[in-house]
Formats: structure tokens, sequence, C-alpha cells
């Protein structure tokens, strides 16, 4: 079993360790410019945040994948999960706000034992829930195959990877027979009436580049990958998103020992959008971690970098606190403002 930088001992899984390289190679050795610089430019430093739109909670960092391109370097092997304890903060913070989605991450979300109790309790707030699948959970074992009509009776709004739709890419990046896996977790899910046409169900793509280079067009990739699902498989989904890989955890750790970390870096750099910038996710996006800490994004969580705010724990939730923080920055942010944007939700801009 392949197993995650942090079980093997490799350096990458240190935080610290990678917030040096990113320092170090960005700034001392390719002497670009540091990324608040880049932000002070455009006249968004400091970065501020905008009504809260998105809770987004990682649950664990189990997973039934190991991924190459993985920022949270989930696996199996990884115990962190979110108690049921944690959880309850983090409904009662919700309950103090008018905060409409909440968005479940992983790992594999749904392998915490408290999962569906979680979404039940977020349902019956009358807020959205969002859920970032793998595809391959409702596959993986019998007690998950009914994950699909879990998913409609709740009214979750499912964000499934998928690299790509063909086989070779996707098995490429994700591990051996994960494409066939995820095709029939799709056509479960269509089965139940996800991605159909009238059904109010939403079953969104997200898509990854396998390597070191920036995704295509959005609206381009989304007609692709609607015309070969339908055509090969008979799947529909609504839309899909474009995220650009960033340089954190497994990612980071592909690039230096592929060589490719100084030219990806420069392609980032070079492709800043000012337009992408002023829409990052961060911005109307509170991100939580496993144990309870606050972020300002899910890749600042993975970094370890905690929000700049008196309130970093969700038992310590102070929504005007956190309204007056500025948001913490760094190189890798770099992946979120290049070309068209990038955010959990696909292009910004």
């Amino acid at each position: 079993m392949i197993k995650s930088l942090k079980a093997t001992g490799n350096q990458f899984a240190d935080s610290a360790f990678q917030l040096t390289v990113l320092r170090q190679e960005v700034v001392d050795v390719l002497h670009l410019p540091p990324f608040h610089q880049k932000m002070r430019e455009a006249g968004l430093f400091p970065l501020k945040p905008v009504a809260p739109a998105v809770l987004q909670i990682n649950v664990g960092k189990m997973c039934n994948q190991v991924c190459k391109h993985c920022h949270v370097d989930a696996g199996p092997d990884r115990k962190e999960i979110m108690t049921r304890e944690t959880m309850q903060l983090c409904l009662d913070a919700l309950a103090q706000t008018d905060i409409p989605t909440v968005d479940l991450t992983g790992g594999a979300p749904e392998m915490n034992p408290d999962f569906r109790w979680f979404v039940a309790e977020i349902h019956k707030l009358g807020r959205k829930t969002l859920v970032r699948c793998n595809l391959t959970i409702i596959v993986a074992n019998k007690k998950y195959h009914d994950l699909p009509e879990f998913f409609k009776q709740h009214g979750v709004e499912v964000v499934s990877s998928l690299p790509f739709y063909s086989a070779d890419k996707t098995d490429r990046q994700r591990g051996d027979g994960v494409f066939d896996d995820s095709i029939r977790a799709l056509k479960m899910l269509n089965a139940v009436g996800y991605g159909q046409p009238g059904s109010g169900l939403t079953l969104n793509l997200v898509y990854n580049p396998a390597g070191a280079f920036m995704p295509g067009p959005q609206v381009a990739l989304e007609r692709q990958f609607k015309q070969a699902l339908l055509k090969d498989h008979g799947i529909a989904f609504n839309s899909l998103f474009a995220i650009t890989n960033l340089p954190v955890s497994r990612f980071l750790d592909y690039l230096v020992e592929s060589g490719n970390y100084a030219g990806y870096m420069e392609k980032l750099v070079t492709a800043f959008n000012p337009a992408a910038a002023a829409g990052v996710m961060c911005r109307d996006t509170l991100s939580v971690g496993w144990d309870g800490g606050l972020y300002d994004c899910d890749f600042n969580q993975m970094l370890d970098l905690h929000v700049a705010s008196t309130s970093q724990h969700i038992r310590d939730f102070d929504a005007a606190a956190l309204a007056q923080r500025p948001i913490v920055l760094n190189q890798h942010c770099y992946g979120c403002t290049a070309g068209a944007g990038s955010s959990c939700g696909g292009a910004v801009a």
C-alpha cells in the first residue's frame, strides 16, 4: 500500500519545511517577488474578508485513496478525525451566523464515523451542505453503497474529483482502478437523480492537472468532459471546476523531486491576475481543521497557518473579530491567483 508522506517520514510532511522551501526558492533562488508584494501592487494588501458565504470543515485526513497531488497528504494511514464534540462546536458557531453553505471535506469525509449525523444536523439548521466526495468511497464498501440515497435525502450537493475522462490519466494520478470505480459511483449518483435535468440534485466534477502545468479554460474542459462521459458511459453532471494544483504537501514534493518546481512557480507568478486575486475564496470562506482550528482556507490549514485573529479555534468563534482579520498570505497563494484563478469552486475570473 502507498503510504502518506507523514507515515514515511518525508520532510515534506512538515509544514514548517514546506514554508521554508516556498520562501527560499521563490524569493532567494528564483528572485521572484513575494506574494504580498504582488498583492500590494494590485491594491489588495492587506487582503480583507467579505461577508462569509462558506464554512468549510475538514472532518478528517483519513481516506481510502492516496493521490499523488493531494495537498492534505490524506490516506488510509491518517488517523486524524474530527470528534462529534468538535462537530457540535461547529454547529453552535454556525447557528450564530447566517452562513448559507457548509462545505465538508477530508480525506474522504464519509469515513468519519459521525459524518451522517453531522450532515443531518447541518440540514436541520437549514443550511446547504456540500460534500467533496472522491467517488470511489461509494463503492469501496457495502456500508457506503447507500450514500447517493443519503445525499439525496438531505439535499447534499456532491462535488467529486475526476482528473480526466479516460482511465489512463485518472489512474496515473489517483491509483489503479480508480477510474472504473469512479464511473460506477457516478452511475449510482445519476440513478438517484444527481446531475439529471430538473432533479434539483447537483453533481459537479473537479479537474486537477496531472502534471506541472495550469488547467486549460474551464468552459472548454467542461464541454469535453460532458461529451466524453455521456458518449462513453452515459453519465451526466452539472458543472466542471478546473482547479490549479497548489505547491503544498505531495504536489510540492512532486515538483521538487521531478525538477519542475522552479518552472511551475515561474508560470504561476507570471500568470498573476489581479482580477482573480480580488475574488479568491479565502475572502468569503472560513476553514475549520479536524481539531477545530480556524484558517483562512484549506491550503493554509495544511500549512498550519492559523487565522490572524484572537478567534483561532471554533470553540472561541467570534464572527465580529474574524470579520476584522487580515487574511494570512504566503507564496503558495500564487496558485489561486494565476490565470483565471482557482478556488474550491473552480475558476474565479
